[in-house]
C-alpha cells in the first residue's frame, strides 16, 4: 500500500480535485489522506473567533460563505446543482455549533478542534464521493474514530499503539482499496475531537503509513519539491533533490514548511522514503525524504513569521537560571506556548516563542511568579544553515536584528519583523 497526501491548496477548486483523480489514476492498494480545501481553516478559526466574542451572526455568515464555496466545487464536479448527504449533514452540525453552542474559556481548545475539524470532514466526503461518481470505488475513513491521541487538545500527540487496531479494522478485509480519510485530526480517549497541530496533515500520513505497512508516502504540493528556502521570501530559491531523515527533523524544527515536524518519526521507524511531488505534473520526481542522502550543497534558509520575543527577569536579580528553568518551562507548557529559540545570560532569559492567544496569560503568571518579563511583538526568526559571509552581511547584522545564534554551520537570528509598508 502507499500513502498519498493532498493539501489544501491542491484541493482549493474543483479542478484540483480533478487533478487528484487523475494522480491516482490507475492506482490501487492507495490510503489518501486529504486537507480541508482552500482556505477553510483559516475561515473556521474565524467562526471559532465568533463564538469566542459571543458573535453568533458573524460566525454564521461564515459558515454560509463556507457553504457556497464548496457548494460551487460540488457543483462543477457534478456538472450542475448537487447535494451530498454527508456534506449537507456536516454543515448542519457546524450551523447548529456556530448558533447554539455555549462556549466556555476554560474550554477554548476543546471548541476551537471541534469547529475546525469540519474543513477536513467536508473536503473528504466531497472528495470520496467524487471518486466514487468518477469510477473508484472506495471507503471513507472518519480519522476521529482510527487516530487516538493523547487528551490534549489543539495540538495533540497520536497513540500508535492505541491507533493501530482501529485504523487496520477500517482497511483490511475491505472490497475497496482506496480509502480516504481526514489528515490533521484524531480522536482523544473521552471521545471528543482533536487537532494535531497546524499543518498537521503531513503527520496524520506518517502515521497512517506507519500502521498499514506503506512502501511509499508521497506529500502533493503545489512547488516541485523541497527548496532551499520559501520562494515567496527568497526568489532564488532551488530545488533539494534528496534529504535524510535527520536533516529534516531539524529543519522542520526550525520552521521549514518542508513537513510538520513530527512527520519523520513514524516514517523513519518503519524506514518509510518519503517523496515531495508537484501537485501540477506527476511526472516530476520531486524530493526523496530517506535514511541516507547525499549532502546538501546549498544555503537553506527558513523564516518563521508570527514571533513573539519574551526576556525574563528574577525581580530580585538571584537570578541562578538552572534553578528557574524548571518553573518558567512548566508555566509555558500550562499555557500551551511553544519555544523556538533560547538565549540567556546571567540574569535574563530570552525566548522566542510562537504567537498565541495565551501569550498574555502566560506573562501575568510569569509576573505573578515573581519575575519582570518584557515582551517584544511583531517579531520572526530566521534560520540560515550552510551560512556564507556574504548570507552573515545580508541577514545577521542590522539595527532589525536582536539576537544571533551562530554555530560552524547555522546562525539563528531573533529580529523585528519589516512594517507591512515595507515588505516586499
Amino acid at each position: 500500500m502507499k500513502v498519498y497526501k493532498f493539501g489544501g491548496a491542491s484541493v482549493r477548486n474543483a479542478d484540483g480535485v480533478r487533478n487528484l483523480l487523475k494522480i491516482i489514476g490507475d492506482e490501487r492498494d492507495l490510503f489518501i489522506v486529504v486537507s480541508a480545501m482552500g482556505k477553510t481553516t483559516n475561515a473556521l478559526e474565524r467562526v471559532f473567533a465568533g463564538l469566542q466574542r459571543g458573535d453568533r451572526t458573524g460566525a454564521l455568515e461564515e459558515v454560509a460563505a463556507l457553504r457556497a464555496y464548496h457548494a460551487a466545487i460540488v457543483d462543477d464536479l457534478w456538472h450542475g446543482p448537487t447535494q451530498l448527504e454527508r456534506v449537507e449533514a456536516f454543515f448542519a452540525e457546524l450551523e447548529q455549533t456556530a448558533a447554539e453552542g455555549v462556549y466556555r474559556e476554560e474550554d477554548a481548545e476543546l471548541w476551537y478542534d471541534r469547529i475546525v475539524a469540519f474543513g477536513e470532514l467536508i473536503s473528504t466526503s466531497i472528495i470520496s464521493e467524487y471518486l466514487a461518481y468518477a469510477g473508484v470505488p472506495n471507503r471513507w475513513v472518519d480519522m476521529r474514530r482510527a487516530l487516538v491521541t493523547e487528551q490534549r487538545h489543539k495540538d495533540a500527540e497520536v497513540d500508535l499503539a492505541a491507533s493501530a487496531p482501529r485504523l487496520r479494522a477500517e482497511v483490511e478485509g475491505r472490497p475497496e482499496r482506496v480509502f480516504v480519510g481526514q489528515g490533521f485530526i484524531g480522536g482523544a480517549p473521552d471521545g471528543t475531537t482533536t487537532t494535531l497541530g497546524r499543518e498537521g496533515s503531513d503527520y496524520s500520513a506518517a502515521v497512517a503509513a506507519n500502521i498499514l505497512g506503506a512502501e511509499s508516502m508521497a506529500v502533493w504540493k503545489d512547488v516541485d519539491g523541497v527548496l532551499n528556502a520559501d520562494p515567496k521570501i527568497f526568489p532564488d530559491a532551488v530545488q533539494i533533490a534528496e534529504l535524510n531523515y535527520l536533516d529534516t527533523i531539524e529543519l522542520a524544527y526550525s520552521g521549514a514548511q518542508i513537513i510538520h515536524p513530527r512527520t519523520i518519526k513514524p516514517l523513519q521507524n518503519s524506514n518509510i522514503p518519503l517523496y515531495v511531488r508537484p501537485f501540477g505534473d506527476k511526472r516530476k520526481p520531486g524530493t526523496v525524504i530517506r535514511g541516507v542522502s547525499a549532502p546538501v550543497d546549498v544555503p537553506i534558509l527558513i523564516l518563521k513569521k508570527d514571533q513573539v520575543l519574551l526576556t525574563i527577569r528574577s525581580r530580585d536579580f538571584s537570578f541562578v537560571l538552572e534553578e528557574k528553568f524548571a518553573a518558567i518551562f512548566s508555566l509555558l507548557e500550562r499555557y500551551r506556548i511553544k519555544t523556538n529559540l533560547i538565549h540567556n545570560s546571567a540574569v535574563n532569559l530570552s525566548l522566542c516563542i510562537d504567537d498565541s492567544w495565551h501569550v498574555d496569560q502566560a506573562v501575568a503568571a510569569l509576573r505573578e511568579e515573581g519575575f519582570d518579563v518584557m515582551k517584544i511583538e511583531r517579531m520572526e526568526l530566521l534560520t540560515v544553515r550552510g551560512y556564507t559571509d556574504e548570507l552573515w552581511q545580508r541577514y545577521a547584522s542590522g539595527s532589525r536584528v536582536f539576537i544571533r545564534q551562530a554555530t560552524q554551520s547555522t546562525v539563528r537570528i531573533v529580529r523585528k519583523a519589516e512594517a507591512p509598508e515595507q515588505s516586499k
